[in-house]
């Protein structure tokens, strides 16, 4: 009885054969004894393919694994073997032990190749490249359709892979200054971005292999410093880099400045609009003081002609010339009472008169603007500030900004805002203040 398993150390497709026979020699290199011993280790797969009149057919026994080979264990198998064979007469078949497990390396070179800046076309720049590709097998079953297993070779396998990645790392790599807007000086210290890149775009490309590329390394990307494009561009690149910068700087200040205007603007609009709505409250407490006082003119006339019309009474006549003393009386006591009404409505039309003059006018609040992470918030008063310095919004490093100051300060730096960042008092020894020592 056989014992199959694969002792090798590196390989990716490995071709069992018993012991003495060597590769192709004859046809009992593939007569398997039923019965005999399998040990597939973990991170292993073992293909046993047989031959028959209406094509191969396969089992696959993955890891780990270690028993007698019965056909309850190989579907296959059960189907071929009759019972003609009782486990004494050998089968024919192949056996394959693939490693699923372990990763493979294809190191490349790619030899000097232009790579042409977009903004300086006629200079085209020479670049090399090296570095490796690091793929596995994981898909085994498609790796067989794609792949022949009888006279495979990983070296041969790794060469082909080799030539067709370079030819397509060479085509990413000459579109980069255009497709990723980096200058070709500047490729050398980004190997990290454009390996990232390549993984990406090839990443896909193995499938046709039957294996999963795991990563790209780029090892180095080679300048060749001494052609003459290559100084060409480098003079060339560092004026229009200096150019973009300052561009770029003249465009954020005037932005910058464009932001302060409009909240400037924005403010003092808010401003004017709080003055306004202060002086028509202001205005509208003075129209209802003398709407208070003409009311009580109005009604001290009434009662002025009804204590008139009143006091008449008195003087009426019963008809005969004498006096009559009922509508004196009543008079007189009718006249009183309105008199008593008129004196209690004045003085209280008079107090709140007096209490409305004498109040003051509301204290205009001091609003403040707020630049906090490239933002721009507000107007908040006092208060609103103390809250924000409570959540940790409003440090004593935030800049601010108000109506009449001259350019945005640091909280800190304003006298208006410096209690809100005072440190709270230290509380008092325990035990109170110590005796003096006592001199001798």
């Amino acid at each position: 009885m056989n014992v199959i398993r694969c002792d090798e150390t590196e390989y990716l497709v490995w071709k069992w054969r018993p012991e003495g026979q060597g590769a192709n020699s004859t046809t009992r290199e593939n007569s398997i004894r039923y019965g005999s011993s399998l040990r597939v280790k973990d991170g292993e797969v073992a293909v046993f393919v047989y031959k028959q009149k209406d094509g191969a057919m396969q089992d696959f026994i993955v890891g780990p694994y270690d028993d007698t080979i019965k056909t309850a264990n190989f579907p296959i198998l059960s189907s071929i073997v009759g019972l003609a064979f009782g486990g004494e007469s050998p089968f024919q078949a192949e056996i394959y032990f693939m490693n699923l497990q372990g990763t493979n390396q294809v190191q490349f070179t790619i030899p000097y190749f232009d790579v042409t800046d977009p903004r300086l076309p006629d200079y085209p720049v020479p670049v090399a490249v090296r570095g490796t590709l690091t793929f596995v097998l994981e898909d085994y079953k498609n790796f067989i359709k794609l792949n022949r297993l009888i006279d495979f070779n990983l070296e041969a396998f790794k060469n082909q892979i080799r030539d067709t990645m370079t030819r397509k790392i060479k085509g990413v790599i000459t579109n980069v200054p255009s497709d990723c807007g980096m200058p070709v000086v500047q490729m050398e210290r980004k190997i990290d971005e454009i390996s990232e890149l390549l993984e990406n775009r090839l990443k896909d490309r193995f499938d046709e292999y039957g294996v999963k590329m795991k990563h790209i390394d780029i090892s180095a990307i080679n300048i060749d410093k001494d052609s003459p494009a290559y100084m060409e561009v480098k003079d060339l690149t560092g004026g229009l880099t200096a150019q973009t910068m300052r561009a770029q700087n003249d465009l954020g200040i005037k932005n910058m400045r464009d932001m302060q205007a409009l909240n400037l603007s924005n403010l003092q609009e808010t401003m004017r609009i709080q003055r306004e709505e202060a002086q028509r409250a202001q205005k509208l407490q003075t129209e209802t003081n003398f709407l208070g006082a003409h009311a009580l003119n109005q009604q001290t006339s009434v009662l002025q002609t009804a204590a008139s019309n009143l006091g008449k009474m008195g003087s009426i006549s019963t008809g005969n010339g004498s006096m009559n003393p009922a509508g004196m009386m009543t008079g007189m006591m009718m006249g009183g009472a309105m008199g008593q009404q008129m004196a209690g409505m004045m003085n209280n039309m008079g107090q709140q008169m007096q209490s409305a003059m004498q109040a003051p006018p509301p204290m205009p609040q001091v609003q403040f603007m707020v630049a906090a992470n490239g933002q721009q918030s507000g107007p908040y008063n006092m208060q609103q500030l103390q809250q924000l310095v409570q959540t940790g919004q409003l440090t004593a490093q935030t800049y601010v900004w108000k109506q009449g100051m001259a350019q945005w300060e640091p909280a800190g730096n304003v006298p208006e805002l410096a209690s809100l960042f005072a440190a709270p008092a230290a509380p008092p020894v325990p035990g109170g203040m110590p005796t003096p020592p006592q001199m001798p």
